[in-house]
């Protein structure tokens, strides 16, 4: 870039960071401004305007503030007291944003379980919530009922829409009988803005789920700082296809919305095949994203809705390199706003000015004013490296590192709340970093930055692995892969080989008709170094995701490349070229020594 298109950017983000930094500034940790009274606010300013869309019917920000109330008299009818925890597990509806709104109104903390589970992952999830009240939608009763013999507690359980199933009292009937009026402030008198607002689960791609404490300071915020960041308005209208009990959806996307004035159209889930169509029908001007959802949409058949939308701007995380540009030019897509952040983390990052694969920019100038490093990492130990005096390093320009936060509490920007427990929370605090007594919020993510002070996601820790004494990237291995013809998607991981260090990189991929295995050898060869290239291939009809549209990697992991584990085809990247087939004799063969990998 020359001086002045330097300058040019410069000035734009100094603009913009200004900006968002005052229309966010008022929120404080020891404020008496809570979630319930913002947006009470906003609701007394759009009362007549649409906050929620649906197929059969548009509910106006009166009417959604009306339901919250209902539902505030209901908590106090069950006797809970602020502090107290719901569990709500819903499928995606219009009510779901007025449910949790309404128990804050009265103090109550809102658990939001991931639909998306049942048996002893949601038993778990609802073990840990604290609560002994759930809220469950007519269509999980079943998965509900799967949980109850590992419910720890005794649970009430309310269910609408008449679900079926053993002592679900009907929450509807209830509800609509109460007062539409807002319940007195005094319901919650004495609880500052740092003080729980919900609890939000991690998604559990390795591992049990954790539920995280978000605090009205937290909820405030990602209600409010992208809303502020894309200019949004009462003229807006939010395309939602992801879940609303994942903060990137459930926080991020309705706050664009409803914080703004603008409107919140409801979808139960993500259609590839109908997206566009619907964002004609609806005149979405804005959509929230994850990765994952843009390479489905690239990978489906053309529409002639594709380009004939009014989405002005797309807004979300985890979207790789070898999809943005792609995307951006097949749909017309005015402009790419990728973050970075975690539900419970304090680091975050967002690329104003649309860079492809950037997660976001901090100005070499403006560091003093963020609370972000990347720390040198040991790939080997999973830990970041530590000197004689037992201090961390910050990265060079291009080193690969582990982001952490600084802890504050007294900033809302900068608090980590944690979780519902207190040793998965010191877990992931990182002490006397560069001097004694700092404390940093880990975020397990390996990054980069360039001499801009772009920032680009390598990895998860974990997710990258050592194969002939060299680290490997699973992203940098699966960006390779998506760049090449016919891939859909590709999840990339590390399997153990007998009689070799470290892991053999695999990848499972979903291809389409114009795929061409025998071309993948020479595409590898010319993108990856050797030791990155998958030695072994899976071929799937569909990846294994979270309901967050994250791939799954467990089951793979564990079932490495045994065929008499897999029945989808399976390839080995021959030394000498080529790719054959992975059957039982030659699996034997390299588990045995007897074919050099």
């Amino acid at each position: 870039m020359g001086f002045f298109s330097d300058l040019k950017r410069e000035l734009f983000t100094l603009k913009e960071l200004l900006r968002i930094t005052r229309e966010v500034g008022w929120i404080k940790p020891e404020s008496d401004t809570l979630t319930p009274d913002h947006l009470e606010e906003i609701v007394d300013k759009y009362r007549e305007l649409p906050a929620f869309i649906t197929d059969d019917r548009t509910i106006s920000y009166a009417e959604y503030d009306a339901y919250a109330n209902q539902v505030a008299h209901w908590a106090l009818e069950q006797g809970l007291k602020p502090g107290d925890a719901v569990a709500v597990f819903l499928t995606n509806r219009w009510e779901y944003v007025p449910i949790w709104v309404g128990l804050s109104k009265v103090g109550v903390v809102a658990a939001l379980v991931n639909n998306q589970i049942t048996g002893a992952s949601l038993a778990h999830c609802l073990n840990i919530s604290g609560a002994n009240v759930a809220i469950i939608d007519g269509e999980l009763t079943e998965a509900y009922a799967s949980a109850c013999e590992l419910i720890s507690c005794e649970m009430a359980a309310h269910v609408m829409d008449g679900g079926d199933g053993p002592d679900l009292r009907d929450f509807d009937a209830q509800v609509a009988t109460l007062s539409e009026e807002r319940p007195s402030r005094q319901h919650r008198a004495g609880i500052k803005a740092k003080s729980p607002c919900l609890k939000m689960y991690t998604s559990g791609t390795t591992g049990l789920p954790k539920a995280a404490i978000v605090a009205h300071t937290r909820t405030l915020y990602y209600l409010n700082i992208f809303a502020a960041t894309a200019n949004s308005g009462p003229g807006d209208r939010m395309m939602m296809v992801l879940p609303l009990y994942h903060s990137t959806g459930g926080l991020c996307g309705v706050g664009f919305a409803i914080s703004r004035g603008g409107a919140m159209i409801v979808r139960k889930k993500f259609s590839a095949s109908s997206f566009w169509d619907e964002c004609v029908r609806f005149e979405a001007t804005l959509f929230m994203y994850v990765g994952e959802l843009c390479r489905f949409l690239l990978a489906a058949p053309e529409t002639p809705n594709e380009t004939k939308h009014s989405v002005r701007c797309m807004i979300g995380n985890g979207l790789r390199p070898d999809v943005w540009e792609r995307f951006v030019d097949r749909f017309d897509m005015p402009r790419v706003m990728e973050f970075y952040g975690a539900t419970e983390g304090n680091v975050g990052l967002v690329n104003l000015d649309s860079k492809p694969g950037a997660i976001g920019r901090i100005p070499p100038w403006l560091t003093w004013r963020f609370n972000v490093e990347l720390v040198a990492f040991d790939m080997e130990k999973e830990v970041p490296i530590r000197d004689a005096n037992g201090r961390c390093r910050r990265t060079r320009n291009g080193e690969v590192g582990e982001a952490v936060g600084r802890i504050d509490p007294n900033d809302t920007r900068f608090r980590f709340d944690g979780y519902q427990n207190r040793e998965e929370s010191e877990k992931k605090i990182l002490r006397n970093v560069f001097k004694d007594g700092d404390a940093w919020f880990r975020t397990g993510d390996l990054m980069k930055r360039d001499k801009d002070g772009y920032f680009y996601f390598i990895d998860r820790i974990g997710d990258t692995f050592r194969w002939k004494s060299e680290n490997v990237s699973t992203n940098e291995v699966a960006e390779a892969l998506g760049h090449y013809p016919g891939v859909q998607q590709a999840n990339v991981y590390g399997v153990e080989v007998p009689g070799h260090n470290g892991k053999a990189g695999m990848a499972s991929l979903v291809v389409g008709e114009t795929f061409d295995l025998e071309g993948l050898d020479t595409h590898l060869a010319q993108t990856l170094p050797a030791y990155a290239r998958p030695l072994f291939l899976r071929i799937q009809t569909e990846t294994d995701t979270t309901g967050t549209f994250k791939f799954r990697k467990m089951d793979l992991v564990k079932d490495g490349f045994d065929p008499a584990n897999i029945s989808d085809p399976l390839w080995f990247a021959n030394p000498e070229g080529g790719f054959q087939t992975l059957d039982a004799g030659l699996y034997d063969a390299i588990t045995n020594l007897k074919v050099r990998v």
